[in-house]
C-alpha cells in the first residue's frame, strides 16, 4: 500500500497557525519587545533603545524598589476614547512607605534614598505622602523631565505590565538592567 503524502497546504497552514498561536500566548503572558520613546528614565534608558519586558515574575512575587517596570498609565489621565500608550518608570515608593522628595533627596519613612542611577536630582518638592496599598510610586530616572507620580500620584500594581530586563538594542549597550 502506498504512503499517503500529507498536502503541503494543508501542513503550511497548520505550522503558520501554530506560529501565530505561540507568538501570540509569548507576547500576551511571557515576555514582549518594547522601545523607548522619551527622555525621562536617561541615563539608564536612552531613547530608541529596545527592552525585553517579561510579565511573569509578578504573578509569583511582589514588585521591589529599583524595578523598572512597564504600566499603563492610570485611566484619569487621558480622556476618554483617547489613545494612550504604555509609560516605563522605576518603582522607588512601596506600599505602606512614607516618601517625601525634598532638596532634591528622596526620603522613605524619613531616611534618604541612594540613587545612583539618576541623571540629576529633583528640582521640585512632592509629599510626604503614604503609599497606598495595592500601589507604588514611581519616577522616571531623569526626574526633571519625567511625567510621573510626582505629577499623577500612586501607580496601581493592577496596571504593571511587566519589568523590564533586557536592552537588546542597540548591540553596543546590550545587557540586563540594574
Amino acid at each position: 500500500m502506498a504512503k499517503k503524502h500529507p498536502n503541503p497546504w494543508v501542513e503550511a497552514l497548520q505550522t503558520i497557525g501554530l506560529s501565530v498561536v505561540l507568538a501570540f500566548g509569548i507576547r500576551q503572558f511571557i515576555a514582549e519587545a518594547r522601545y523607548i520613546p522619551s527622555r525621562s528614565m536617561e541615563p539608564t534608558l536612552k531613547i530608541n533603545d529596545r527592552l525585553v519586558i517579561e510579565k511573569l515574575s509578578y504573578r509569583f512575587q511582589d514588585p521591589s524598589r529599583g524595578d523598572i517596570v512597564v504600566f499603563w498609565p492610570p485611566d484619569a489621565l487621558f480622556a476618554e476614547g483617547q489613545k494612550r500608550d504604555a509609560y516605563i518608570k522605576r518603582i522607588v515608593g512601596l506600599p505602606g512607605e512614607t516618601v517625601e522628595i525634598t532638596e532634591g533627596v528622596v526620603l522613605i519613612n524619613g531616611e534618604p534614598l541612594e540613587e545612583d542611577y539618576i541623571k540629576t536630582p529633583a528640582s521640585y518638592q512632592w509629599g510626604p505622602g503614604q503609599v497606598e496599598d495595592d500601589t507604588y510610586l514611581v519616577l522616571g530616572d531623569n526626574r526633571n523631565q519625567s511625567y510621573d507620580s510626582h505629577e499623577w500620584g500612586f501607580l496601581p500594581e493592577e496596571n504593571i505590565i511587566g519589568q523590564a530586563v533586557l536592552r537588546f538594542w542597540p548591540i553596543g549597550r546590550l545587557g540586563g538592567l540594574d
